[in-house]
């Protein structure tokens, strides 16, 4: 199927920023839009802006930390659509801080969201795609795993292996499946609001609100993927704003 109308896709985080202009962005497009998220006020509330604008929508409270819950996503999207066309694995978190401080929850939480998260994504809907005989996953990384940047060792390593892991399974996706890897810069998101250094979060978003660009941005980047036909698989996508080194 060429384009985005009628395309079934699911999206977790999409309860704010990227995730959740994504969704606006696909919605309009006239794609069907299975929205996952930890905050389901915030999540309903997306989802009613949006089917407002006449998509069909239908969402899950979520916690990418828990395979069952990508589980529970999917079957969500089975049972409303019949099938799944695309899978954002868009969920993230970015605690950063220098190695010295010792936040090891923090460590964790980046594990387990960023690179547990997006392997569980892939274990729920990779089978759905496999029996499909079709399929796209679009993983969200950042540029944060394209150069090492001090506070940001293990965001930058979680990235660098979502990386890594994305173009390992685009090798073995074979001719039917499609992989895309997409590496935002600065975006103006709510980001900083995990970081627990009140410090490097005041810093980041500052740096945010000098340079970042709309998370809109990044949503017509994931649409440009999506959009092109069945045999043309776009590998990777950076987007960063013309002010970031």
């Amino acid at each position: 199927m060429t384009g985005i109308k009628y395309k079934v896709v699911v999206i977790t985080g999409a309860s704010s920023g990227i995730g959740a202009a994504t969704a606006s962005y696909l919605g309009q497009k006239g794609a069907k839009l299975v929205l996952g998220a930890r905050n389901l006020d915030r999540l309903k509330k997306v989802a009613v802006e949006i089917e407002s604008s006449g998509a069909e929508v239908v969402f899950s409270e979520m916690d990418v930390r828990h395979r069952a819950d990508h589980m529970k996503l999917v079957d969500l999207g089975l049972k409303s659509f019949g099938r799944i066309d695309v899978f954002i694995n868009n969920a993230g978190v970015g605690p950063i801080s220098l190695l010295d401080e010792l936040r090891v929850d923090d460590w964790d939480e980046m594990i387990d969201v960023n690179l547990k998260g997006t392997l569980y994504g892939i274990a729920a809907a990779l089978p759905v795609f496999r029996k499909q005989e079709f399929g796209h996953f679009v993983n969200i990384i950042s540029t944060a795993g394209l150069k090492a940047i001090p506070t940001m060792a293990v965001y930058g390593a979680t990235k660098n292996a979502v990386r890594t892991v994305t173009e390992g399974l685009r090798q073995e996706a074979g001719p039917k499946l499609r992989v895309t890897g997409i590496s935002p810069g600065f975006v103006n998101t709510n980001f900083a609001n995990s970081m627990t250094d009140g410090k490097i979060r005041e810093q980041i978003s500052s740096r945010m609100n000098q340079i970042g660009i709309s998370p809109d941005a990044i949503a017509r980047a994931i649409a440009f993927a999506i959009e092109q036909p069945d045999d043309v698989d776009v590998g990777e996508i950076v987007i960063r704003p013309t002010a970031q080194d």
